[in-house]
This record gives structure tokens, sequence and C-alpha cells, in this order.
């Protein structure tokens, strides 16, 4: 297992092929900048394979880390736990929108679990293979893992990316599933970012007044619980993230060290990538935002990422 106790730098893409793309752009018969955000991905791409012109990008895989949130319990969600294990046989089954469109676009799609809480009896072993606990504990009160789950579930995370790496992948997609997941999401970004609870929540799945000032309460409680270790971004998982979001960090972590780019999801692989970018420096280069969300704690985390959808 990799020293996961000090951070390691991620070399950069190839900067002159970046360049390189960007003059051939230039000189298109198009005006400046006609091409929008297609052109600076075309650039972004050109850069990650250090080839001008790129390959066409004909292998994307896609990976949902799933895995339950103590805090739900504390009252910041607006759905039950019980949902996430139901998503995950929506997910297995092909029935999910994201399996549906995976399945349109010819996009490699990975369901696996790393925390839900329930043994998802009768799902194919693959879906389980990965599990490090059910559930994890109440950010608000307790450690969400112990420190010896955090180092398993990042070395998941690197396993996984590291298998879609060798099935050919040229872009990864990260995806969750997690009732409760931009509780703890949130405090991450607020953790890496020295940034109140308050600033950070947002109404998740659709909670109230009531629940967002709840949610914001619960946030700042579990920031200053976990104190100064938040300062490290392997204690941070283990004081405020989750078995899923701990592996989705080791994924990230794991792609941008192959050269491999991600294009991330909304908050929780954002908040993911933060901290995977704090572990690693260097890492977020390797990364593309997707979209943006509501999620205050989104916003903020891009900014810092330097990364625009």
């Amino acid at each position: 297992m990799p020293d996961l106790t000090s951070p390691t730098s991620v070399r950069p893409p190839d900067a002159a092929a970046h360049a390189a793309a960007a003059a051939r752009l230039a000189d298109l018969a198009t005006p400046p900048g006609a091409l929008g955000r297609l052109g600076d991905l075309a650039c972004w791409i050109a850069a990650t394979q250090g080839e001008v012109p790129p390959r066409p990008v004909e292998n994307v895989r896609a990976v949902v880390l799933a895995g339950d949130h103590g805090v739900v319990g504390s009252g910041v969600s607006a759905f039950p736990s019980a949902v996430t294990a139901a998503m995950v046989r929506t997910f297995a089954s092909g029935r999910a929108g994201v399996s549906v469109l995976a399945a349109q676009h010819g996009v490699s799609l990975r369901v696996l679990d790393l925390g839900v809480d329930d043994d998802l009896d009768g799902l194919p072993d693959e879906v389980r293979a990965f599990k490090v606990r059910r559930g994890c504990g109440s950010i608000d009160v307790e450690d969400a893992l112990t420190p010896e789950e955090t180092a398993l579930a990042i070395e998941h995370g690197r396993t996984i990316a590291a298998q879609e790496i060798a099935s050919g992948a040229q872009l990864l997609v990260t995806g969750d599933m997690g009732i409760g997941n931009t509780t703890p999401s949130a405090a991450l970004v607020a953790a890496s970012l020295g940034l109140p609870g308050g600033e950070v929540v947002g109404r998740g799945t659709g909670i109230d007044d009531t629940g967002l000032a709840r949610k914001a309460e619960v946030v700042q409680t579990a920031l200053d619980r976990a104190g100064e270790r938040v300062a490290d971004p392997v204690d941070r998982l283990t004081a405020l993230g989750s078995a899923d979001l701990a592996a989705t960090v080791g994924f990230l972590v794991a792609a941008a060290e192959a050269g491999v780019p991600v294009l991330l999801d909304g908050l929780i692989s954002v908040a993911c990538a933060l901290t995977a970018d704090d572990l690693a420096p260097g890492a977020a280069a390797w990364f593309a935002a997707g979209h943006r969300s509501t999620e205050p704690a989104q916003g903020f985390a891009l900014e810092k990422l330097g990364l625009e959808p």
C-alpha cells in the first residue's frame, strides 16, 4: 500500500501539447473562441494525451461509488438511508438514468458498494467486492471511519481506478450514490478551505429551511469536533468523510498519477477532487468539471481547483 500520510506531487499534463493544440485552433477558419468551452476541452485533452491532434476518446469508463452516511440520522436529508440500497439495485439492473445514458453512448458503467448500510443480497459479488463497512459514523458526534478503514477505502479506490485504466480507459467519469452525502462533502470543502459550515451547505435532495439550518449546524459541529486534524487530508477523511468518499479520493489520485483524465460530476466528486489535490498536489490538472450544481460548497471547490464547467 502506498504511503498515504504525506502528499506527493503529480506531473502536469503536457504544456507543449496544450500550446500546440491552441495554435492549431487559432489557425482554423473560425472567429477566435468560436468553439467556446469545446476548444478549451480539446486543448486539455491534447495535453493529457501529449498529442496534437488528440486521439478520439473512445474508451470512456464511469464508476459509481456508493455508501451510506450516519449523519442522515441528524436530520440533514429529505430521504431515508434505505434509498441508497434501492438505488444501487436500480443501477445494477440497468434501469437508472445513468445506466441508460451510459448504454446509449457506449460508456462502461460500474456501481460498487463501499459502505452501503445493507448487505445487498442477490446482487453480483462484483458490486460488493470493495465493501469497507456498513454505513459510517455520524460526523457531528464521531469520526466517520477508523484510520484503518480510511486507508483501506483509499486503497480500494486506487485499485478500482487501476482496473479501469488497465481496461484501456481514455477518460474516467466519477459518480456517487449515498443519501446524505452532500453533508460530509460540504464538511470536506469547508475543512480544506477554512470556511464555516453555514457558508458551504445547500439543500441537497430538497430539504426545507429548517433542514438547511440543521445541516449548517451539523457541519459546523463536525468541523469543531474534528479540530486541527482536518489540516491533514487523510485525517480529514477519517473525521468527516465516509468509505465511498475516501475511495473516490483514492480513485482520483490514482487516475492523476497515471495520467488519465477524469470528468467530475457534482458536489461529491468535486469535494473529493479538492481533497485529492490536497493529498497529491497537481492532481487537479487532470480533472474537468462536468457541471455546476446549486450547492455552495461545489462553487467554492471549483474556484479553488481552477475548474470551470
